[in-house]
């Protein structure tokens, strides 16, 4: 009580809430297989001093923070633990600023990232980062995961665009890091190491992002169906070496187009067991039919270039769809590995003995064209059994990932799930640094703790 009487002091009226329905339903992200704690209360704060406020109380009664924006994570991140308040950042949502001179943006942390991108066209720029959740997920927990996308394979993934940021760190400080220049190599980059940091070294109050000018040629879609999914992955490697960088280059097996075909009527099986769907921005054709022969020199049944742009954005919407998809079979264990582009096919291969190894259904979508594998590993609901299968398997494949050479997270982030596979790819050397900024920032312990390290 004394906590909560300081808490109350800090704050405006209406701003705490107690209410053990709501809190329970902002108590963890779309992780459905991390486990989750009891909070105590929900902040819901309307600017960077009350952040700051809350902050600065928890740590001085040691109260554990667990910020969160939409809940659309996908590794239990934002998941509560025992006795924490949930700090709840998506009613901070202006866009503060466009400047097109300078192509930046600033904006808190509430803002959805679709609405960013349809606020910075109306400027004729672009804001490039696209996870499936984009119509949803806001930007600061984009920038939290270090969020990426279907587009990333060109242009990259959040902590590439993010120029500055304020933060609330442990101690309750409320600093600013980074830049608006388009250059400077003042110190250390403080705003590249917030991002993708999960809250656990500061809550993120304001984002000052890149912006690009939006691409001046419509974009020609190439899609290609396979046998296998190996045959498929023989595409993504030829199309790495061959040197062309589409803007996407994405991979959806048979049981996505099944599962969005049982809940959407779109007809995508009858196109072949495996599809890869390139897409290329720059308008130049001799590059869409480059990416077009690495599809059937690998040994595509089936490959066309769409000129029909509706058909086109069908088949990526169709991509996006795939997971909730699955959703409706049962609970999906989700995957994020990446490896070397050049051994996709191999790890494809693996990921196929997993299932059969485990008896576990795999459904497989993927950011093909940079190596970012998303094996779904869908469980009958309330098959105990299966699921420990699932979880056998899902630790595997984060082993397979390290052993090639890749990572367990590409961009959905470690949160709860991935930590002892990321314990296995940095080792204890490079962990003892993560906790030495850990403890310089967070003193007290209490942003986020048991999540990432």
């Amino acid at each position: 009580m004394q906590f909560l009487d300081a808490l109350t002091a800090a704050l405006p009226p209406g701003r705490i809430v107690l209410d053990p329905d709501v809190v329970a339903a902002h108590s963890r992200d779309q992780a459905a297989w991390a486990p989750q704690g009891k909070a105590a209360a929900l902040v819901r704060p309307e600017d960077a001093e009350q952040v700051r406020r809350v902050v600065a109380v928890c740590a001085e009664h040691r109260v554990p923070v667990v910020p969160r924006g939409a809940g659309t994570g996908l590794s239990g991140g934002a998941n509560a633990v025992d006795g924490c308040v949930l700090l709840a950042l998506d009613g901070m949502d202006r866009i503060l600023e466009i400047d097109p001179g300078e192509q930046l943006a600033v904006v808190q942390p509430g803002v959805v990232n679709d609405r960013l991108r349809a606020v910075a066209a109306e400027h004729g720029l672009w804001y490039p980062p696209d996870p499936a959740s984009s119509p949803w997920s806001t930007i600061g927990g984009n920038a939290a995961t270090n969020a990426g996308g279907v587009c990333c394979v060109k242009y990259g993934v959040t902590r590439d665009y993010v120029l500055g940021l304020q933060v609330v760190t442990g101690t309750g400080d409320l600093v600013r890091v980074g830049r608006r220049t388009r250059k400077g190599v003042a110190g250390y980059d403080l705003a590249g190491l917030f991002v993708g940091s999960e809250g656990t070294l500061g809550v993120i109050t304001e984002i000052t992002v890149r912006l690009l000018r939006l691409p001046g040629s419509p974009p020609k879609t190439i899609v290609g169906a396979f046998g296998s999914l190996v045959a498929a992955g023989r595409a993504v490697a030829a199309a790495a070496a061959s040197g062309i960088t589409p803007s996407a280059l994405e991979l959806v097996d048979r049981y996505c187009l099944r599962a969005v075909d049982d809940w959407k009527n779109m007809g995508l099986a009858d196109l072949g067991d495996v599809l890869l769907l390139g897409r290329v921005d720059t308008g130049d054709e001799a590059e869409a039919a480059a990416l077009q022969a690495c599809f059937d020199e690998a040994g595509a049944v089936f490959s066309t270039r769409s000129t029909d742009a509706e058909e086109a954005e069908a088949l990526f919407s169709a991509r996006r769809l795939a997971y909730p998809a699955l959703e409706r079979l049962g609970p999906v264990l989700t995957e994020d590995v990446c490896v070397p582009r050049g051994l996709v096919p191999e790890m494809l291969a693996r990921i196929e003995g997993h299932a059969r190894t485990h008896d576990v259904h795999i459904a497989n979508i993927a950011h093909a064209g940079d190596g970012n594998l998303h094996p779904l590993i869908v469980v009958p609901a309330g098959d105990e059994e299966a699921r420990a299968r699932a979880q056998s398997a899902f630790e595997a494949i984060l082993d397979d990932a390290i052993a090639l050479g890749g990572t367990v997270t590409g961009e959905h982030g470690v949160g709860l799930l991935k930590k002892r596979g990321m314990h296995a790819e940095l080792g204890e050397d490079v962990l003892a640094l993560h906790r030495a900024i850990k403890s310089a920032l967070d003193p007290a312990g209490v942003l986020n703790p048991g999540k990432v390290i």
